[in-house]
Order: structure tokens, then sequence, then C-alpha cells
């Protein structure tokens, strides 16, 4: 009896066994199908890019403008996964909110592109003007990138530039805080690329990404697109015009050109010249197109200098993006999209003295200041992106704390601050115009753009 037991139990427990391995075999099958069919949805991408030439025309000219040096642009990038799309967009000069709102919404309507997954962005050349119409400008440079999209591949390095430099410093003679080559103060060298390339290796794009004010043909008082135009036309030249470069801002709120020497020595001039009518403008930003006789030798070697500076930068930061573009041995032909935006407020403040640097700021209370600030994933790339001038400091620590390797950030990108510029914490006890111009009180912005950033970051996983 006890054997007929035991036989029947060994025989259950091997019919149990059965049941189960073919329970587990066939939810393996299933998983195994489920992980294809996710893969299956997984579309190559697609990349188009795009540029417009946006040179004002003559009659289109401000007053104090003298004419135009060279030509701008608008540059474009769109990349298409096969369920949504992103834009990276570039203006020449600086768009607003009115052209950040209206381009973006159009494109978001005509195009298919999320509002919140476009980085729309200014060089911030302090040379280029108005530009009339930019936000159809804007919608029509995107729908040109749109048009060219075509199957494509992602790519991101990193280098190195050292042509700038912080640009707060003692003034080594009034013992004040005033405006120079800070080489000791803090300055992301690094130069961020994302480049973009057909299934057969053919450049369609690329996108870099460096902490530097566009300031170099600021005191030509003729549109040009300085520093950022001068890298975007070289790479491009390199490619024999096949090729899209689209500049981008980093956390360069803080940052100058390394060698600037020739708009000090320019400015120094129209102060003199507007002294001798009895006007003083010793500690404010000369106005432009005025207090310079074009025709002295040395404004004439001055600006000389500054044209060769300007195109020496040009090329050797240009350089160091087609060294990157060269060494990218991993890519991405297939990538989610996710994006976020959202805008953040901050206490404010409003200013009651003057003077541009050297000097104690006075303040009182005030609304309260707002800043948009975003994210924008492109598989294991993120950008974070700020629509103000930030400092350098910000920008590091925020790229420090990101979870992701590959990340960047993008600054004056979507729409425009209410706050100035936009200092670190620790940068508030220096009396220099970025910091006494500031609608935003100490101690409130680096926190809430990092971790207002992270926080999108982390829900986005």
């Amino acid at each position: 009896m006890k054997k007929t037991i035991l036989l029947i139990i060994s025989i259950l427990i091997g019919t149990i066994g059965c049941f189960a391995q073919a329970k587990q075999s066939a939810k393996a099958k299933t998983g195994a199908a489920q992980v294809s069919t996710a893969q299956n949805t997984q579309s190559q991408l697609r990349v188009g890019a795009a540029k417009l030439n946006v040179t004002p025309k003559l009659e289109e000219l401000g007053a104090n403008s003298l004419g135009i040096h060279d030509s701008v642009y608008i540059r474009a990038i769109v990349i298409d996964n096969g369920e949504t799309r992103s834009a990276l967009v570039t203006v020449a000069g600086n768009q607003n909110e009115q052209s950040w709102k209206a381009s973006t919404e159009r494109m978001e309507k005509e195009l298919g592109i999320p509002v919140k997954n476009v980085v729309l962005s200014s060089t911030h050349s302090h040379s280029v003007g108005r530009i009339t119409a930019l936000d159809e400008k804007i919608f029509a440079t995107v729908k040109k990138a749109v048009d060219k999209l075509q199957p494509a591949k992602i790519g991101w390095g990193t280098g190195v530039s050292y042509i700038n430099v912080k640009r707060d410093i003692i003034d080594p003679k009034t013992r004040t805080w005033w405006e120079g080559a800070n080489y000791d103060g803090p300055s992301d060298k690094k130069v961020y690329v994302i480049t973009f390339k057909a299934l057969d290796d053919t450049p369609i794009a690329v996108y870099y990404n460096y902490a530097m004010h566009a300031v170099i043909m600021g005191q030509f008082d003729m549109v040009s697109g300085c520093v950022p135009g001068a890298t975007s036309r070289y790479i491009e030249d390199s490619f024999n015009n096949k090729i899209v470069a689209v500049w981008s801002s980093g956390a360069h709120g803080d940052q100058n050109p390394i060698y600037f020497q020739q708009t000090f020595d320019l400015r120094d001039i129209r102060i003199k010249e507007y002294a001798s009518r009895g006007i003083d403008i010793s500690n404010s930003m000369p106005p432009g197109g005025t207090g310079l006789n074009r025709k002295d030798p040395v404004v004439q070697r001055l600006m000389h200098e500054q044209e060769l500076i300007n195109d020496a930068m040009g090329v050797m930061l240009g350089e160091e993006v087609k060294h990157v573009m060269r060494g990218v041995d991993r890519w991405l032909d297939k990538a989610e999209i996710k994006a976020s935006q959202e805008v953040i407020s901050l206490p404010g403040r409003r200013r009651t003295n003057q003077g541009r640097g050297g000097i104690e700021g006075t303040y009182e209370d005030a609304d309260p200041v707002t800043i948009r600030i975003g994210v924008l994933m492109i598989g294991n790339i993120v950008l974070g992106t700020v629509n103000g001038e930030v400092y350098n400091a910000i920008g590091t620590q925020f790229m420090k704390e990101s979870p992701y390797a590959r990340t960047m950030m993008v600054t004056i990108a979507n729409g425009s601050a209410t706050t100035g510029y936009i200092p670190d914490d620790a940068s508030f006890g220096m009396n220099v115009f970025e910091v006494l111009s500031s609608r935003v009180k100490p101690g409130y912005a680096e926190r809430g753009i990092i971790d207002g950033i992270l926080n999108q970051m982390e829900k986005l996983k």
C-alpha cells in the first residue's frame, strides 16, 4: 500500500513539474516575442538640416548701424524617430518670447514637432541687429529641414577650446571689480558636439555648443555673425557647404573671448570722444554708431585686428569641432525622443542706482522673475535648456550632477527670461555689470535652475 501511495505521489510531482516547465517555456517565448515586437516598433532615425540667409536689407537697418559686414543665418536640424520629431534651431542674434511662441506653435501645428521638443536658441551675437518677421523665418528654416529628412545616425563627442575666459576681474589699477581676462576664474573649455550622418556616412549636420559671448564684432556697428558665424562658415566651407553647422551657446553669462583688448581700446576712444563734448560715459556702455572716427588710422588698425581675431577664433573652434566629429565611433540609428519644459518663478529685485561696474548696487523688492527651463533627450544625449544668460558655474554644476554622461546646457533657449543675467550664488559678491543688472535676488537661481532641470529629467526616465 505504501509503495502504491509513493508511486502516485511521484507521478503527481512529475506531472506538476512538466506543467511548470511548459508554462515557463511559454512565458519565455511570450517575453521574447514582446521584446522583439518592442524592438520592431523603433523606427530608423531620420534627420534633415537647413539654413536660411536672414541678413537685413540696408533699409531695415537701425539708425546707428553702418552697414553689413557679413551675412547672418538661421540654422536648423530636425530629428524624426518615427513616433515624434524634435528640432534644434539657432538664430543669429536674438530670438524673443514672441518669436519663440509663434514659431514653435506653428511647428507643432503644421510640422508635427511638439513645442516642448524644440530647442530654439540664439547666438546672442551683439552685432546682428533686428531681423524682421523673425518667427516666419524660423518656421521657414525648420520647414526646409523637414523637407530634407533622410535615414540617419547620431553621434556624440566632446573636445576642448581655449578661446573663452571669465570676464569678471579685479582691476589691478583701481582695485575694484571691472571687465577683463580672468585667467584664474572658472571657465568651461569643453566643446560639446552632436554629429549627424546619413547611413552611408555622408555628413548631414553638426550641432556644437560652447560657452562664450559673441561680442568681438560689436564695435563695428555693422551686421555680423561674429565668432558663431565665422565658426559655422568655416565648418560648412570645409564640407563644400553640404553640411549645416549649428552653434548653440553654453553657460556663457560671464565668459568673453579671451582676446578682447581691441574692444576695450575702441571703447576708451569712444569715451574720450564723448568726454570732449562734456558727456561722461566712462561707467556705462558707449552707444553704437557714434564716437569713433573710422578714418583714424588707430581705429582702422584696431578694427582690422578684430576681424583677424574673429576669423582666427572661428577657424580654431571650427577645427576642434571637426576633430570631435572625426573621432565619433559610437552611433545611434534608433532613439527615443523625450522632452519637458516648465517656467519657474523666483524672487525679484529692482536696482535703484546706476553704474556699469566697480560700485555697490542698491536694490528694492520687485515682482518675481520667470525663467523657462527644459530638457530634450535624444536617446542617451541630454540637452538642458535655460532661456537666460547663465553663469558658467551653473552650467558646469548641472552637468556634474546629471545622471547622463552625454549632457550639455543650452542657454538663451526657448524665449527670453525676465531676469537679465543669471549669476551663480557665489558671484553675487562681485560688483560687475552682469551681477549689478541681474533682476533675480541672490540665493535662488542656481539651485532653482539645476534642481528644476534635474527633476524634469527624473520624470522623463
